[in-house]
């Protein structure tokens, strides 16, 4: 994997629990919480799906980043999908993100660090924003198991600010590397 070219190309945060979330200027990750601001940020976990199911479990869930790349291979079938609409904190290009072990950091320019821990997995909300467009983000591997393609998730392990154009440098995790699951 090479990672000379990983770029942060938008931020965005969202106070209040909906689908896409606000572009911003710049960002600032909390350690331990996530976005500052943001409705998914807390140490326990925020999405109401999960907070139903248990509201005490961690929160893996405070940072989401998705690949830009992403939005251009939606567009050749015609959906048109921009920063922060499918309510990522963090869209990158230049960074496979799906390929990345879980335990992976990426360190931003002010030493922001984040540590991803899984796929997001698409949810129905994702159809009412364009219909059609979660069956895109859901694919299948060699055995028809799914693949998740709507991005990874992670947790601040150290706070600072995120803007668009920040370098971001990728630190693996040791070997053996733990493919990405959902969480």
């Amino acid at each position: 994997m090479t990672f000379q070219q990983a770029q942060v190309i938008a931020v965005a945060r969202d106070g209040i629990h909906r689908f896409s979330k606000a572009p911003q200027p710049g960002i600032t990750l909390l350690a331990g919480l996530g976005v500052q601001g943001d409705a998914h940020a807390g140490d326990t976990v925020r999405h109401r799906s999960r907070v139903r199911a248990d509201p005490a479990q961690p929160n893996l869930r405070q940072v989401h980043l998705i690949h830009a790349e992403l939005f251009d291979q939606v567009a050749a079938d015609g959906f048109r999908v921009q920063p922060a609409d499918l309510g990522e904190n963090i869209t990158t290009r230049g960074l496979d993100l799906l390929a990345l072990p879980r335990g992976t950091q990426l360190t931003f320019p002010s030493g922001a660090v984040v540590e991803v821990t899984g796929l997001r997995n698409p949810c129905a909300q994702i159809d009412a924003f364009q219909p059609g467009l979660m069956r895109r983000l859901i694919g299948t591997d060699d055995t028809g198991a799914p693949v998740f393609l709507a991005g990874v998730m992670g947790v601040v392990l150290e706070g600072g600010a995120v803007t668009p154009g920040d370098a971001i440098h990728v630190t693996l995790p040791p070997e053996p590397h733990e493919p990405l699951r959902r969480v």
